[in-house]
């Protein structure tokens, strides 16, 4: 097959697959969307789902722009999602400038998608530090090291930062002050479980007057 094929759409156009593993039926969903999304989670875990806390991370751009990017949650508590990161990256002064975000859970092999949106807090600098602190070294160091998001001249530039912090702090780096976590509230979430002929069910569940409503979505 050529290149030519596959960026023609030839290949592509034909790739599908039928959903067919389970559903998802109000009768059977919690009330809670929290508790829903840990039922999820869970299964996801116990299925062996390839990291089953990566999730998408959207947030507007300082341009208006949409931009998106994987990341980890590192929490879920407190009424919301947990996720690290430095302040002073793209997404950090993004959630500076308009303090709301949409996360994406997709665990294929299970046929299920979960969307999140809501407000997006900083942490408190004790929870970064606790998070921060059961870190391997290396990757505490990696905070230090990596200016992220700014534009470097080569990989050695951050290998010699890192080679530079290492010999500073040694193996016991404090937290960099520009460095530490973000919590996201939901208001809204929906859980897509793939079925047969594209005929998907989709549940939201949307926070109004202090309660969960959930509404079933056409697919």
């Amino acid at each position: 097959m050529s290149t030519q094929e596959l960026l023609s759409g030839k290949s592509i156009a034909d790739l599908r697959k039928d959903y067919a593993q389970a559903a998802l039926e109000e009768s059977s969903a919690h009330a809670d969307p929290f508790k829903q999304f840990e039922q999820w989670f869970h299964e996801a875990m116990m299925a062996q789902v390839p990291e089953p806390n990566a999730m998408t991370l959207a947030t507007i751009g300082l341009d208006g722009r949409p931009r998106a990017r994987v990341v980890l949650v590192k929490g879920l508590h407190g009424g919301g999602f947990s996720f690290f990161t430095n302040y002073e990256s793209d997404k950090g002064r993004e959630l500076a400038a308009n303090p709301y975000a949409a996360l994406q859970f997709h665990w294929v092999s299970l046929e299920r998608q979960v969307r999140i949106e809501g407000k997006v807090n900083p942490l408190t600098p004790q929870e970064s530090d606790d998070y921060y602190h059961s870190r391997p070294v290396n990757s505490r160091l990696g905070a230090w090291a990596s200016p992220q998001s700014q534009v470097i001249s080569s990989r050695a530039v951050i290998e010699q930062r890192e080679a530079e912090f290492r010999a500073h702090y040694g193996d016991n780096p404090p937290r960099p002050p520009h460095w530490g976590g973000y919590r996201l509230i939901p208001d809204r979430f929906e859980f897509w479980q793939g079925r047969r002929s594209r005929l998907h069910d989709r549940l939201r569940y949307s926070w109004r007057t202090e309660q969960w409503v959930m509404e079933r979505l056409a697919p």
